[in-house]
């Protein structure tokens, strides 16, 4: 029987790896094999499950072994955990990925894949496979178990902040296009972690039809337990709640979710009153801290004039007739004092007392404006 496969996305820092690793010890306590796969360059996801042990990623141990030229087996990047009290052993894979900088971590969740299916991940003797997924990253790789229907179901994990919100949302929405385009992944709902009781993912969840699956309160023991590599769920308190939750998944209890997800200004709106006002284009001139007087003599008014420089043009116009003509063949069709003197027949110093006196006025007509 095929394995069952749970993608559980969450931004960065949200406790995803949290979610998930307890989830996976629930399920072993309940006598399920479990495999969790790490699915961020970071490799961590596992460390909890293996007490503190950073297991072997895909991605290095298949460069190691192309290098000589030879097959990654499963026994490369599988690893096992016996841990006394739990009905089964747990499993682990880490996908990796390349160093901060030195390439894409889409790219190598997607390779990762390729060689776990290689080696045959889908017809393991396993009960359920938890893919726990960076979920703030809109990479297409970080997306591939929707992309490819490679996750039966789907579970997001947020707090009640805007940005693990918004994470979450745009997971929803990624899921909904590929479902356009035939994929088969089902969104169960929204685990909200250390929850403080503000409402706002609930409030969230309801505004995109979310189902509510759990809502773990901060608690300082549970984090020092996953901070020493131990699991949250040997508390009383939040077993209980991973229990329920694994227990309505293995009994198909819960109805998937039909939500596409809330566009930007439905979502922003969630959080306060947005303002109605167009935002206000900058200008070349502010950014290049002169006003529109020295941009017109400087010759480098913009091809697509603001208002201050129609305004300067105007100012132009109001200048009487001999001024206005020196004005406009020196400084704006950019003719030398020679040649304005020898195309309107005027001596070069009248010329030059001429451009002096309409930069004079036109100081005055701009900024009395």
């Amino acid at each position: 029987m095929a394995a069952r496969t749970i993608a559980i996305y969450g931004k960065g820092g949200i406790g995803k790896s949290f979610t998930t690793t307890n989830l996976s010890a629930t399920f072993a306590l309940m006598n399920r094999k479990v495999l969790q796969l790490g699915c961020d360059p970071k490799h961590d996801s596992t460390t909890s499950l293996f007490g503190g042990i950073s297991l072997p990623t895909v991605t290095d141990l298949f460069a190691e072994k192309n290098a000589l030229n030879q097959p990654v087996t499963v026994s490369d990047v599988v690893f096992r955990r016996n841990i006394p009290g739990f009905g089964q052993p747990i499993y682990g894979v880490e996908l990796g990925g390349p160093q901060v900088g030195r390439g894409c971590g889409g790219r190598g969740i997607i390779s990762g894949f390729d060689v776990l299916e290689k080696l045959g991940i889908f017809k393991w003797d396993i009960d359920i496979i938890l893919m726990d997924f960076l979920g703030d990253v809109v990479c297409g790789g970080f997306a591939t178990p929707l992309a490819r229907s490679l996750s039966e179901e789907v579970i997001l994990v947020t707090s009640n902040d805007r940005q693990s919100i918004f994470t979450a949302n745009n997971i929803c929405q990624a899921n909904n296009y590929f479902k356009t385009v035939g994929g088969q992944s089902r969104l169960l709902g929204l685990i909200v972690n250390r929850d403080d009781g503000s409402g706002m993912a609930e409030k969230y969840a309801e505004a995109a039809g979310i189902t509510v699956l759990m809502k773990i309160p901060y608690n300082s023991e549970a984090r020092d337990r996953d901070d020493s590599f131990n699991f949250a769920v040997e508390l009383p308190e939040i077993r209980e709640k991973f229990n329920r939750l694994a227990t309505q998944i293995l009994e198909n209890s819960i109805t998937p979710c039909e939500a596409a997800g809330l566009d930007f200004e439905q979502f922003i709106r969630l959080f306060g009153d947005v303002s109605e006002d167009d935002p206000i284009p900058a200008t070349e001139n502010e950014l290049f801290g002169r006003n529109a007087a020295e941009t017109a003599e400087a010759g480098t008014a913009e091809e697509h004039p603001s208002g201050e420089d129609l305004r300067f043009m105007a100012c132009i116009e109001k200048l009487p007739e001999a001024e206005r003509q020196v004005y406009r063949m020196t400084e704006l069709e950019k003719r030398s004092v020679g040649e304005v003197a020898a195309s309107t027949g005027i001596d070069e110093s009248e010329v030059l007392k001429r451009l002096s006196s309409a930069r004079t006025q036109l100081k005055k007509l701009f900024f009395e404006h």
